[in-house]
């Protein structure tokens, strides 16, 4: 079976991440996905797993990384922090990276050692400026003991033909990332008709969008019962800048209008919440109407409605 290209993710934890996959079962480790990235995508997952790293500690965490440098580069040197061990000490990692062996073979060109505590390591850019090149690896921290040191935590990816890198193939639990279909289906990114109802993905309404003007109606009728549309101004930050009746336009003032403050700004964190989950499909999906260009109209009750 040929690859496909997919979204993959770690449960909910990491992703989804642009990714190409062989999903014959002979391609996976354990049943889960061995997906291959591209570099920029690998730089993504740089900070996702930054993330995770600082929120549940290194040891419950692996961290990507990406190392630039050139193909005429001399030598270079790289502090990578590892947090601290289960015993609260500092954990650091030294890469020294030599450039002239890159292209033959990464995981030679690169080795890893553990930085004494209390020292101050001489780190060394990559100087050169020939053709751009890149190392990748990950530092599975838990990995790290007191004998093995940063070398038995580390993995250093090699680049397929295509230029990917297989970041945690046949070791992380990697699957497809999936598209909730209005009908309730959920499909895998790559099934672009829900496999229940055979909507096509792109004509998705988009659930947090399609769903916000229920929210919006909430709020402001509650201190304007005849108002029936907002304007959404999509210049950052997102924000509402003027509500109307039908046609007429309601005075949104905090002085002198029906809304307060607390109102309007609880209307205007709703369309950045919503924004926000807007990864498929396109606002006019969503019943939003282009009024002129970073501008909609997002109606939430029929005027002519008793």
């Amino acid at each position: 079976m040929s690859s496909i290209e997919t979204r993959v993710c770690l449960d909910d934890l990491l992703g989804p991440y642009e990714a190409k996959v062989d999903p014959a079962p002979e391609k996976r480790w354990n049943g889960w996905l061995a997906p291959h990235f591209t570099l920029d995508t690998v730089r993504e997952m740089t900070g996702g797993t930054a993330d995770l790293a600082a929120r549940h500690g290194h040891d419950a965490a692996c961290t990507v990384h990406v190392i630039d440098g050139y193909a005429d580069s001399p030598s270079s040197v790289h502090v990578i922090d590892g947090g601290t061990d289960r015993d609260g000490n500092p954990r650091r990692a030294v890469v020294h990276v030599r450039w002239n062996l890159v292209d033959d073979d990464p995981h030679t060109a690169v080795s890893f050692f553990p930085a004494r505590p209390g020292t101050d390591v001489a780190t060394v850019a990559p100087a050169g400026g020939g053709e751009p090149r890149s190392v990748v690896f990950s530092m599975d921290w838990q990995h790290w003991s007191g004998d093995d040191g940063p070398d038995a935590a580390a993995d250093v990816y090699t680049p397929d033909e295509d230029g990917r890198y297989a970041v945690g193939a046949w070791s992380w639990c990697w699957d497809y990332a999936v598209w909730w279909c209005t009908c309730g289906t959920a499909n895998r990114w790559h099934e672009t008709t829900c496999l229940a109802c055979r909507l096509p993905r792109p004509a998705q309404p988009i659930r947090e969008l399609a769903d916000l003007p229920a929210t919006i109606r909430r709020l402001l009728c509650a201190q304007a019962p005849e108002a029936t549309s907002v304007l959404v101004d999509l210049h950052s930050p997102p924000h509402v800048y003027a509500v109307y009746a039908g046609d007429t336009e309601l005075d949104s003032a905090d002085d002198t209008g029906p809304f307060d403050t607390e109102t309007l700004g609880a209307v205007d964190t709703a369309i950045r919440e919503a924004l926000d989950h807007a990864v498929i499909g396109d606002l006019a999906n969503a019943g939003w109407q282009a009024v002129e260009p970073s501008c909609y109209r997002i109606t939430f009750r029929d005027p002519s409605a008793s």
